[in-house]
């Protein structure tokens, strides 16, 4: 009883949010013991990016949730790549079930995505109006249910397409705020040559939640705090935005181990002024 009032009264100390992807290899190997490190380490929510056949991190959606709510971290957001408009109700229904609050396409879904190995770029296979009428059909489904759906960039949306289209403009221009709106990664963003606080501007709200993740000067993923990102005018920024959430994140961490990345990152938040 003293050891579990003991881990509620720290997990109230803590404070911003995981991407689990950043722990994914230890996600797959012991989630319930990474999950404990991941509240050690003084994150207060997590998002999820490990749903498959209906579980998440091999846990039926309320035992994730109570697995969760044990330890006293929220489930807030969650990568549900492989969604398609088949499977959406389905997957939904267990988004809903874990108690997550946004669900987030992480990359353009239903075989829209392309990556080309030889020059490690990213980018997608149809037209931007196709990406928006179906993240349009999915943003009606998750308001239906009561969830948020959230667009997760990468660099190639920032980036003029073939038809001279900058696919987040279209985007944000072509899709109802009511059903669909925005996840910046905040290191992407940067990658490819645009300004988060512009973005803001001129899209103010549309940005419910961010990656937080930091690049070397090699123009790597590096740990929150030891890159050169200017976080702190971002955050600054941050009502404008329409941030509620945000959740640090780092891809790969080089030849640091991850759950030592994620100690450095959440003392880096908390030194930037992140809560």
């Amino acid at each position: 009883m003293l050891g579990a009032l003991a881990t509620s009264m720290q997990a109230q100390d803590n404070f911003g949010g995981l991407a689990l992807y950043t722990v994914r290899d230890h996600m797959g190997k012991d989630p319930k013991a990474t999950l404990e490190k991941v509240e050690d380490a003084g994150y207060a929510y997590v998002e999820a990016a490990g749903y498959n056949e209906g579980k998440f991190y091999g846990m039926a959606p309320e035992d994730f949730k109570a697995y969760l709510e044990r330890l006293g971290l929220k489930p807030v957001s969650t990568h549900q790549g492989t969604v398609t408009l088949e499977n959406a109700d389905e997957q939904i229904a267990a988004v809903k079930t874990a108690g997550f609050e946004y669900f987030t396409i992480p990359v353009p879904p239903m075989g829209m995505f392309t990556f080309d190995m030889e020059s490690r770029t990213m980018g997608m296979k149809g037209t931007v109006k196709d990406l928006a009428d179906i993240l349009t059909e999915l943003g009606k489904k998750c308001e239906a249910a009561g969830l948020k759906l959230l667009y997760h960039n990468h660099d190639f949306e920032f980036k003029k397409n073939e038809d001279g289209v900058v696919t987040i403009d279209y985007l944000l221009e072509n899709t109802d705020p009511k059903y669909v709106n925005f996840q910046m990664d905040l290191y992407w963003v940067t990658k490819a040559g645009a300004d988060p606080v512009a973005y803001f501007e001129k899209y103010p709200g549309r940005f419910k939640s961010w990656h937080v993740k930091d690049m070397d000067d090699e123009g790597k993923f590096a740990p929150v705090g030891e890159g050169h990102i200017d976080f702190k005018r971002i955050l600054d920024e941050k009502e404008t935005s329409g941030m509620m959430k945000y959740f640090v994140e780092q891809d790969m961490t080089w030849d640091k181990e991850p759950l030592e990345v994620i100690k450095i990152s959440h003392e880096g938040i908390k030194e930037i002024g992140f809560d």
